[in-house]
C-alpha cells in the first residue's frame, strides 16, 4: 500500500478470478470495479451466468475492497454472503460488480456489491461481511 490511501492499490487478481476471466477495471480505495465475461463456462443450463459465477465475482470485488483497507500482516476471508438475483446476464453478455462499503470496523467490514448487465440494469445485489484477521504462515 502506498502513503496516499486515497490512490492506494494492490494486485488484485487471484488463480481463481483469472481462471473466471475478471477483469479488474479499478482498485483503489475510493473504487473498485470488476468486469467478467459471460462466457459458456460460466452458464448455467438456461444460457445465463450461473448463480455461483455472479457471487464469485461480488465476493472477489468486495475482498478486493476489503484487502485494500488491511494493516500490514492483516488477511481478510469471507464471514457471510447473501445475494439477491434480479435479473439474467445473459451468454456474449458482461457482469460488472463494484461493492461499497457498509461498515468499515476493525476486525469486520460489511460490502453491499451491485452487479451489473452490460445494458446498466442491475442483475444482482450481494451483501457480505468479511472477517479482518491476523494472517499466520502454518507450522
Amino acid at each position: 500500500m502506498t502513503d496516499d490511501r486515497s490512490s492506494a492499490t494492490i494486485e488484485a487478481h487471484s488463480p481463481y478470478s483469472e481462471s473466471l476471466e475478471m477483469e479488474v477495471v479499478a482498485a483503489t480505495l475510493d473504487e473498485v470495479v470488476l468486469r467478467m465475461p459471460v462466457t459458456r463456462t460460466l452458464t448455467n443450463r438456461n444460457g445465463v451466468l450461473h448463480g455461483g459465477a455472479i457471487m464469485s465475482l461480488a465476493d472477489h470485488a468486495a475482498g478486493t475492497a476489503t484487502q485494500l483497507r488491511l494493516a500490514e500482516g492483516a488477511a481478510t476471508t469471507t464471514l457471510e454472503s447473501k445475494t439477491n438475483f434480479l435479473r439474467p446476464i445473459r451468454l456474449g453478455d458482461v457482469a460488472e460488480a463494484r461493492p461499497r462499503p457498509l461498515h468499515l470496523g476493525r476486525t469486520t467490514m460489511i460490502w453491499q456489491t451491485d452487479i451489473r448487465r452490460g445494458d446498466g440494469k442491475l442483475a444482482a445485489v450481494v451483501i457480505q461481511t468479511q472477517l479482518v484477521l491476523e494472517w499466520k504462515e502454518p507450522g
